[in-house]
């Protein structure tokens, strides 16, 4: 991989970045898909058993014939990208300011298996409301980090880079970038990135919002199961950590093997980023298979995903998030974490992995000031439907403005 890194005048300095991929990699991950080796298709009609065999072949397909890793690299490129030296970590991100005055400055925190990709359909509304049909008010300067690890971002070199630590990354990130007062967003990964960032209060964060409550399936015993709701969200979560979720045990207790196929064989690597959640993988099977894409989900967007953690060989390194997720939540053990004092909005999609209800959310925010159930939309809801995702982070965000 070939990237472009203005040189730096210290450790602290941000330098302009641009993407620029040789064409050599992209003519070796062609021929490595050419050569795949796939097994036998699977003994039942659903996904059971994993990915199934014809998502991976026309997959396979639309990568090697029809993909067009230049537009998306283009697409960066059109952004202002940037490159800074973090606790010894370099971190990539997007920086895009609003043309309208008094915008407040927002950083949001991708997931996995996504990346910056998933965020960038978002910066129109978010900078530009009223491009979208919103309001010049509701506008953010943006911030998109890629998280360390993954995409552009450096890989850590040592035990401890735990959502805490990232969460302190980005507080510097915000300083550096001369925000004295900001709000933070997150899903997925950056949801547990985002909470931390509320608890631990730097000086300047006035909000947050996220779209998954990432810490349920580590209170399970302290969420309540009275209302109907409230047992349709127990039964979701209890089917996606007894059935669902041998991604999340595989990359918490065992990344370093599974990091061996994520790095060797970029068919083998597509598979385990589609094995996430049932709402998610059905709409991106659909999307190949001939039906009608939800929302953004499409196979060129889905690709573009797929061929960014290829080319910048992160497969393994973003597993590892997921063990040093573990090694946190082992090491906090009977410590009560510490309250967010600040204002919390949540906005549930009814596709995620489990749509909470608001009484789950008050049990972890108590000061709950901005909730919200979606009418459609999933895991990969900045992804799947921007516009309706950026209204939603504007909503929340709205009671903060000065």
């Amino acid at each position: 991989m070939t990237t472009t890194v203005a040189p730096s005048a210290g450790t602290t300095a941000i330098r302009p970045f641009t993407v620029q991929i040789p064409q050599a990699d992209l003519d070796d991950l062609r021929a490595r898909i050419a050569a795949v080796r796939l097994p036998s298709g699977e003994h039942v009609p659903d996904r059971s058993q994993g990915v199934q065999l014809a998502t991976i072949k026309e997959l396979a397909r639309y990568w090697a014939n029809d993909h067009d890793w230049r537009a998306c690299e283009a697409r960066l490129n059109a952004l202002p990208q940037f490159m800074t030296e973090i606790d010894g970590v370099d971190i990539h991100f997007v920086h895009v300011r609003s043309p309208h005055a008094n915008a407040l400055p927002l950083i949001m925190t991708h997931g996995w298996p996504g990346s910056v990709l998933e965020l960038l359909d978002t910066v129109g509304p978010l900078t530009d409301p009223p491009a979208h049909g919103g309001r010049g008010e509701d506008a953010f300067d943006l911030v998109l980090p890629s998280l360390p690890g993954y995409g552009f971002s450096g890989e850590p070199a040592e035990v401890g880079w735990d959502p805490g630590r990232v969460a302190q990354a980005w507080a510097e990130l915000m300083r550096r970038l001369g925000y004295t007062r900001y709000v933070a967003q997150g899903g997925d990964v950056g949801a547990l990135v985002t909470d931390v960032m509320g608890r631990q209060a730097p000086a300047g964060l006035a909000g947050i919002h996220v779209n998954l409550l990432a810490t349920a399936p580590f209170i399970v015993g302290l969420l309540p199961a009275d209302s109907e709701k409230e047992r349709a969200a127990l039964d979701q979560l209890t089917t996606f950590t007894t059935t669902g979720n041998g991604y999340f045990i595989e990359q918490l207790t065992r990344p370093q093997t599974i990091g061996y196929s994520l790095l060797d064989s970029p068919i083998g690597m597509a598979a385990w980023l589609l094995d996430h959640d049932t709402d998610s993988y059905e709409k991106i099977s659909r999307a190949f298979l001939g039906g009608t894409p939800a929302g953004n989900l499409t196979p060129e967007r889905i690709v573009d995903n797929i061929t960014l953690y290829w080319l910048t060989g992160t497969g393994a390194s973003a597993a590892r998030s997921y063990w040093e997720i573990g090694r946190a939540v082992a090491l906090a053990a009977g410590q009560a974490p510490p309250p967010v004092s600040i204002p919390v909005g949540f906005t549930t999609f009814p596709g995620e992995i489990f749509a909470v209800p608001r009484s789950w959310v008050e049990v972890v925010y108590p000061g709950l000031a901005y909730f919200n159930e979606a009418d459609r939309g999933g895991h990969f809801a900045a992804w799947e439907e921007p516009e309706l995702f950026s209204s939603e982070v504007r909503a929340a965000f709205r009671s903060l403005r000065r």
